[in-house]
């Protein structure tokens, strides 16, 4: 998935121009700086196939002072008995200081080398509109992706919206120079491998399947960071982050989304965020985005 001054303002100036249609090398954001993105992956083994549920928008989340700082006050109910997964009333989770084996062995390909700062993303087809683009990227966040082995796993819309808004503006039809398309700025390698692996056939040049594709990455780096480092405790609640940007599950898989999983997790190592102005772009775009409003 740096800190810098009047970011907010930043992103609001930067929201803007992209929304006119204005946009870097690949529509990323910190790219030149924290890596292309990360190469898009997808749900669990064939025993679990995505579940579709209806849309629903995602409540509203803490400030971006809030969710970028020290976690919300709140009172820290008793802790669930071993046998149960963690409930949204339990306390947050630490992240073990090294990791453990992963249970998903079978990974996505490597992401490719940053392109040039000087290169221009084209544009191929005709660009959805904001009010589709919305539709598939809700639809995309109220699957189950994991619904056999990890049931209670949901990505959070506000999480699906702003990383599409980081990576392309919400721009369909855009190929970036590094070889990613589309909402989620798919790599093609990625969606080949997924596609012979679990048996799918999504098209990362329709602007439904690449926001699937999307939200299935997202989905396979909250199991896969989860299980290594956070106890299957699959929360990506803002409100369970604190100042320090390896405190939470949330901010782990922004950044391998952008980075890639192995730049964050790697078994026996301690949890790393090799990309902090990436993540701080997209948490704030989780509550500051012009996009949460369309």
């Amino acid at each position: 998935m740096r800190q810098r001054a009047g970011r907010v303002g930043a992103l609001v100036l930067a929201g803007l121009l992209i929304a006119g249609g204005t946009v870097g090398c690949a529509g990323k954001g910190e790219r030149p700086q924290d890596q292309a993105a990360a190469p898009v992956s997808v749900t669990d083994a064939p025993t679990d196939e995505p579940v579709d549920e209806p849309s629903v928008e995602a409540s509203p989340s803490p400030s971006g002072v809030a969710a970028m700082g020290a976690a919300p006050s709140r009172s820290a109910s008793a802790s669930p008995k071993p046998s149960k997964k963690p409930t949204r009333t339990s306390p947050p989770t630490k992240p073990r200081v090294v990791a453990k084996a992963p249970t998903e062995t079978k990974v996505p390909p490597a992401p490719p080398k940053p392109a040039p700062s000087s290169c221009k993303p084209s544009y191929k087809g005709t660009q959805a509109s904001r009010a589709d683009v919305k539709v598939a990227l809700s639809a995309a966040a109220a699957r189950t992706y994991w619904p056999s082995s990890a049931p209670d796993l949901k990505i959070p819309l506000n999480l699906l919206k702003a990383t599409a808004w980081q990576e392309s503006g919400w721009q369909s039809n855009i190929y970036a120079c590094d070889g990613g398309v589309g909402l989620m700025q798919v790599m093609p390698a990625t969606a080949t491998w997924m596609n012979q692996r679990f048996d799918q056939s999504y098209d990362i040049a329709a602007y439904q399947d690449n926001a699937y594709l999307g939200a299935n990455y997202l989905a396979w780096l909250t199991k896969y960071i989860g299980d290594m480092y956070f106890e299957s405790d699959f929360r990506l609640d803002a409100d369970l982050c604190t100042a320090e940007l390896d405190s939470c599950l949330l901010n782990a898989v922004i950044a391998a989304y952008n980075f890639g999983h192995g730049a964050v997790a790697q078994e026996g190592e301690p949890l790393a965020i090799p990309n902090p102005s990436y993540v701080r772009n997209v948490r704030a775009l989780m509550t500051e985005c012009v996009c949460l409003s369309y």
